[in-house]
């Protein structure tokens, strides 16, 4: 059965694959910073209240969105960190506590984290300590979401085709490609299943 889907990030490698594989079903709403039908930045108050209200009613809300700081811990100040947990912890966190207003009955919201939640990285403190508060946010949202509305995340690792960029920061780990991380977003927004991370490891 089609639904319409508000995805956030649609530009970026995730994005994209998570665009292609929902798009051949359901009508899907792109928003991003700078490219998408839709404009949002995580880091801007209001901004996803207004699109939201732009929006309207839909039936699943995903995020494949956020920034976070890396880089070394012994210089990492407070306002560094602080990009990340206002970027893409409460830029998530906002667009769930907001999106379950706008969501009908037995909707669904997917929210991102990524491996370094549970296999830290160095440089990589920033990362670790978001998405694994993301992870605690859908498990505590879950038992309290009214409606039938689910709330899961997908936790991925480094992208086959990100390894040019990152692989350096990923030292032995196994790689998936993005349309394999796509059919996790697949899973929460047409699976039954909630306050699940679906991790894909390798």
């Amino acid at each position: 059965m089609s639904s319409k889907i508000l995805l956030i990030g649609a530009s970026g490698t995730i994005g994209q694959a998570v665009l292609a594989n929902l798009a051949a079903r359901h009508e899907v709403i792109t928003a991003g910073r700078s490219s998408g039908a839709q404009r949002v930045d995580f880091a801007q108050p209001g901004s996803v209240e207004a699109l939201l209200k732009a929006v309207g009613k839909v039936d699943a809300i995903v995020s494949t969105a956020g920034n976070l700081h890396f880089g070394p811990l012994a210089e990492m100040t407070a306002e560094q960190f602080n990009l990340g947990l206002q970027d893409k912890l409460l830029g998530q966190v906002r667009l769930a506590l907001l999106g379950q207003h706008v969501l009908n009955d037995g909707g669904s919201i997917t929210l991102t984290s990524g491996i370094v939640g549970i296999e830290p990285i160095r440089n990589g403190a920033n990362a670790t300590a978001v998405n694994a508060a993301i992870e605690g946010f859908v498990a505590a949202a879950a038992i309290e979401l009214a409606r039938g509305i689910r709330i899961n995340a997908v936790s991925p690792t480094v992208l086959t085709e990100s390894m040019g960029a990152y692989g350096p920061f990923f030292p032995g780990f196994e790689s998936v490609p993005a349309v394999r991380v796509a059919l996790a977003y697949q899973r929460s927004v047409e699976g039954g299943q909630t306050g699940r991370v679906y991790r894909v490891n390798g």
